[in-house]
């Protein structure tokens, strides 16, 4: 993503991640990111260490139906406004 820097304001172009909006299982997330839960529209920060190689998962959920979650963004920390606009970008539930 380019950056660009006109006096003192520093603004990022909105743009589309490669993976956002991919719908996958909840269980092979092995991206950092922002994820929207399918089911219920809670948003789920996944931090580079939840993912790294070696490490355990930090949230394990076991059911029998699959749980879905959509990738809103590769930045686990954006702000909650902004991840709101990107769940409604997708037409994805909001509940968080």
């Amino acid at each position: 993503m380019m950056t660009t820097t006109t006096g003192q304001t520093t603004t990022q172009p909105y743009t589309t991640g490669t993976n956002w909006g991919t719908v996958i299982p909840f269980d092979q997330i092995n991206e950092p990111g922002c994820y929207i839960c399918n089911w219920d529209g809670h948003l789920l920060r996944i931090p580079q260490d939840a993912v790294a190689p070696g490490h355990s998962p930090l949230v394990n959920m076991i059911g029998q139906d699959p749980l879905f979650v959509t990738m809103i963004s590769d930045n686990p920390f954006i702000p909650v406004s902004k991840a709101r606009l990107l769940a409604a970008n997708f037409d994805l539930p909001v509940n968080f």
